[in-house]
């Protein structure tokens, strides 16, 4: 099972909040994920490597649900910032794996912190040449804000998509074609609500892992040993011929699929011994409760105050509030928000969603349950399919349903009889975007209203 957890870590005066994923027993070993990912992208392999380690995997600076980093970080911020992780859970030492420009911000931990891990392995290690590197810093990461009425979206769709048909994403022409192109919606869609996620930070990680040096250790240096593989149809495959001479224990392969790069890595991994770490910390104001309750076995996301006797529920479509106060505990609902889905359909009658509730109100040892109230309209106007297509139109739906939704009750009533009074500022790009994340991450919100409806009425 993968479980989640968020710590505070705190450096120069500054504490930052860092989600990570959890999974498996036995020696640590912490993975590094791509940018402009999350520790998402990790839970298949972690439930593989699970088996032999205890698999953990944070949200680098900026991404997922990971606060940034301040300033205008550089490579060794990143790097450094993986120690402090490190230290704030209480690892000593670990093995690591990181993928691209995961394998970039260990390398450089590795040479700044090699007392800090047992072994790593790499899948795919780029090393700009110089043209190279002036091309993608004039293009690759343009600035990404939310837009007045979602022209953003357009363009994130299409630069996720064509960025398995070409490399770098914005060389549309046959020199830069891949062989790997798709048009998936499912993995497209995975990539651009991590994006979401992210917003504009994403340019300060992937800035300073495309900005980084892209330097080895020298063949003297005392460092752990380390296997850097890239398969068949990596863009950073032809890269290993551009490593040059690696310290004693280090190696480089080329191999055919992304099973054997994996195989390799995990071959390589268990070659050293690591020691297993004792219990990890976390923090006590936010984090994930494992519930099970007919049809729900999962993770229900929380913040708040946990000695509090109240439990606040908020309303289908929308998620627990970032700033909660200190009077209640706060969750997002099965299929809303961080929490997981319900195992197939979720329940459209109330006594599902009530033995739900009830099972997280005995968690969190809360004795008070309070509703938010239900928005006016019918549920199957309310909350249209938002699955993803094919031309991501699913992303500017969600937008023109939350614009209109400050403006008009219900939001497909657009009409001066529905008229409603609201907030100009919350026609701010930035607090659409919120309102925005919410609703696509509402997989459940329909049947959540219907089952509040059936619950009035009883």
């Amino acid at each position: 099972m993968i479980t989640r957890h968020f710590i505070d870590v705190e450096s120069n005066g500054n504490k930052r909040r860092v989600h990570y994923r959890l999974s498996g027993s036995g020696p640590v070993l912490l993975m590094v994920h791509q940018s402009p990912r999350s520790s998402k992208e990790y839970e298949p392999l972690m439930r593989k490597w699970g088996k032999y380690f205890t698999c953990i995997a944070p949200d680098t600076p900026g991404f997922g649900q990971s606060d940034r980093l301040p300033g205008t970080p550089d490579i060794n911020d990143y790097a450094d910032a993986l120690i402090e992780f490190l230290d704030a859970l209480g690892v000593k030492k670990c093995a690591a794996y990181g993928f691209h420009s995961g394998g970039i911000i260990l390398v450089t931990a590795v040479k700044r912190h090699a007392n800090h891990f047992t072994t790593l392995a790499i899948g795919g290690y780029a090393i700009w040449t110089p043209e190279e590197m002036e091309l993608f810093s004039q293009q690759y990461l343009p600035e990404f804000h939310p837009s007045k009425y979602g022209e953003h979206l357009v363009w994130l769709w299409s630069r996720i998509l064509e960025q398995s048909w070409f490399f770098p994403w914005f060389a549309a022409d046959n020199q830069h074609r891949l062989s790997v192109a798709h048009a998936d919606p499912q993995r497209v869609d995975a990539v651009v609500r991590e994006m979401l996620d992210a917003g504009n930070a994403y340019q300060f990680g992937y800035g300073a892992v495309l900005r980084a040096p892209r330097d080895i250790p020298a063949v003297d240096a005392e460092v752990p040993p380390c296997l850097i593989s890239a398969y068949q149809g990596d863009p950073l495959k032809d890269h290993i011929d551009r490593l040059g001479e690696l310290p004693p224990s280090w190696s480089a392969r080329k191999v055919a699929t992304p099973d054997d790069h994996q195989h390799h890595s995990l071959a390589h991994l268990r070659q050293t011994e690591t020691p297993v770490t004792g219990p990890l910390n976390d923090v006590t104001d936010e984090g994930f409760i494992h519930v099970e309750s007919d049809g729900f076995d999962g993770l229900i996301h929380w913040r708040g105050n946990p000695a509090a006797s109240t439990l606040v529920l908020h309303a289908p479509g929308r998620a627990a509030p970032r700033n909660t106060g200190s009077d209640a505990v706060y969750i997002d609902m099965a299929g809303h928000g961080l929490s997981d889905d319900w195992q197939g359909q979720a329940p459209t009658d109330w006594s599902g969603w009530a033995n739900l509730v009830e099972a997280c109100a005995k968690r969190l040892g809360t004795d008070d349950v309070r509703y938010e109230a239900l928005p006016a309209g019918e549920a199957d106007l309310l909350y249209p399919d938002l699955s993803p297509d094919r031309f991501g139109s699913y992303l500017t739906k969600a937008w023109q349903i939350v614009r209109a939704a400050e403006i008009f009750e219900p939001w497909y009533e657009a009409t001066a009889a529905h008229a409603v009074p609201f907030d100009p500022e919350n026609l701010e790009p930035h607090m659409l975007a919120e309102r925005h994340l919410e609703l696509l991450n509402a997989r459940a919100a329909k049947e959540y209203h219907l089952a509040l409806q059936n619950r009035q009425l009883r």
